[in-house]
């Protein structure tokens, strides 16, 4: 395990940390337009952001082979932020899904006519939520020490986890089924209106409601099926090393929800395409060679040289033929 979680981990934290780096700069400097669904997206960055600044601690915990060396309440604290951000992660993923669904399938809905407030409101109630559904995990205590080793987890390998578990599937069926039914039924909209569907909004539309379920689908269902493959095994899979060894994985793999999340940004508005194309160019255009201390001559469209020099020669030289432009 030592030698499989921390680079997958820090794999994820790198491309995940500039991935949705990259996003929140273009939701805060470059967004010239706010609505309900960049909203829904930003919220959505911030969890995975957050996401991101926990895993350091958990690259570290799997480098020392699972032994937490940072005390209780930063155990706490680690397993609350992952937990409530992988949570607010699944949900603001459900939300734009939904608010996708709503703008192609029903078009005229009151839905898609809420402001920026109440859709700002609705992201905090989403958030209040979250905190409240993870909780938990601040009022308890997950340390646990065997021979030495002092290990901080969420989910107890040995047994069910009551609360945590039922959280833990929750957190990926209904949604689940919220965004398959949506992706249906806006793939099933876009066919019946197939004067629709050739144009490029509606094809847009139909790529960003699948990239969302792909998303979802290859980022929890792995765990998701690992833990109840346990749960039914119990108590035969409490002493196999492999069992532990898949819970651990594709408990890791949730983290690839965020770093695969600024696909979902992508496809989701024609700003953000720009916007990473403007980092590409300005990334790779080659710098221009000078003097050191020599200010750099500023750049002048052709037609105002043109009549800089036809003003300057007019000066000079009042029989001179007048410049075209």
């Amino acid at each position: 395990m030592a030698q499989v979680m921390p680079p997958l981990l820090i794999l994820f934290f790198v491309l995940g940390a500039l991935g949705n780096g990259m996003a929140l700069c273009g939701f805060c400097f470059y967004m010239k337009t706010w609505k309900p669904s960049t909203i829904y997206l930003f919220n959505l960055a911030v969890a995975d952001f957050l996401l991101m600044v926990c895993l350091p601690f958990r690259t570290d915990y799997y480098r020392r082979d699972r032994h937490w060396a940072f005390g209780d309440a930063p155990c706490r604290l680690v397993l609350f932020m992952l937990a409530m951000n992988r949570a607010g992660s699944i949900v603001f993923l459900t939300v734009v899904a939904v608010d996708r669904y709503f703008k192609v399938v029903h078009p005229h809905h009151v839905a898609n006519t809420i402001s920026n407030r109440t859709a700002a409101g609705l992201a905090c109630a989403l958030w209040a939520l979250v905190i409240l559904g993870t909780l938990y995990l601040l009022t308890e205590n997950h340390l646990c020490t065997q021979g030495g080793t002092v290990s901080c987890e969420s989910f107890i390998m040995e047994s069910a986890n009551g609360w945590h578990d039922i959280m833990f599937q929750l957190e990926f069926f209904l949604p689940l089924g919220v965004i398959l039914f949506c992706s249906f039924r806006v793939v099933w909209s876009l066919r019946r209106r197939r004067q629709l569907a050739r144009q490029a909004r509606m094809r847009k539309a139909t790529r960003f409601i699948a990239v969302v379920a792909a998303v979802f689908i290859t980022c929890y269902l792995p765990s998701v099926s690992a833990r109840l493959y346990f749960l039914c095994t119990v108590p035969a899979s409490v002493c196999d090393p492999s069992v532990h060894l898949a819970l651990h994985v594709t408990l890791s793999l949730t983290y690839m929800n965020s770093m695969l999340d600024p696909l979902v940004y992508y496809f989701s508005s024609p700003s953000f395409p720009k916007f990473y194309s403007k980092l590409k160019v300005r990334s790779l255009r080659p710098k221009r060679a000078g003097r050191p201390g020599t200010p750099r001559r500023e750049e002048m469209p052709i037609s105002d040289l043109c009549r800089k020099s036809c003003t300057g020669g007019v000066a000079n030289n009042v029989q001179s033929q007048p410049c075209v432009p």
